[in-house]
């Protein structure tokens, strides 16, 4: 079997234990996922939505957050973590969409990596769950999954980005981005991989390494 055979296989057992997998961020507007997915490093989804509740309560406009004082929204975004940081990005990225994008969010990689405190994983993300093109999120559940199905052996991002560019379907690389999530959470754990209930036991190389 073919690399790209042993990735369809894989495709095809996720999409039959996770059909209607979705980015579990919630937002209604793409500057609002981007909001999201930057308070997402270090934290987890289930805090950002309430969090990105409150912010996107007191400033629902991309304008109101790209002029809402520094010290309000680090009062929201204070339990996402590395919360200065994180809210001097989201008025910056706001002020810049709005300055320099004329409102709009960018719809490809070298404009969405100027925005500050954007990398390549949410740049993804954004492609794909907005504008529909083919992305690959490498989260750490990716990176981790892919490597114990050995589709890749590197834990950088960028190399790993690119391996698996060269094996995924693009019409389906997205999906499986976020189905990995709910499978890395439910059965591969970062300790204690629960092997002998996994669906994808059969062709996992570290299960049969196990």
């Amino acid at each position: 079997m073919s690399r790209k055979d042993f990735a369809v296989s894989v495709l095809d057992a996720l999409e039959a234990a996770y059909p209607d997998a979705v980015c579990s961020l919630i937002a209604k507007e793409p500057w609002q996922l981007l909001c999201a997915v930057r308070l997402s490093a270090q934290c987890t989804d289930a805090r950002v939505n309430l969090v990105t509740k409150e912010l996107f309560e007191a400033f629902p406009t991309l304008d109101s957050l790209a002029d809402a004082p520094i010290e309000a929204v680090e009062n929201i975004v204070r339990p996402c973590g590395l919360f200065k940081v994180k809210a001097q990005n989201l008025k910056d990225c706001c002020q810049m969409i709005r300055d320099q994008f004329n409102g709009v969010v960018p719809d490809n990689m070298e404009d969405l990596l100027t925005l500050p405190g954007v990398g390549r994983k949410t740049a993804n993300l954004i492609l794909g769950d907005v504008y529909g093109k083919p992305a690959v999120v490498c989260d750490t559940h990716c990176i981790r999954i892919c490597n114990r199905l050995g589709f890749i052996k590197t834990t950088d991002p960028y190399k790993a980005e690119l391996g698996l560019k060269e094996i995924l379907p693009p019409d389906r690389s997205n999906d499986f981005c976020h189905r990995l999530v709910l499978f890395g959470r439910e059965y591969c754990t970062a300790r204690g991989p629960k092997c002998d209930s996994c669906p994808l036991a059969i062709l996992c190389t570290y299960h049969m390494d196990y």
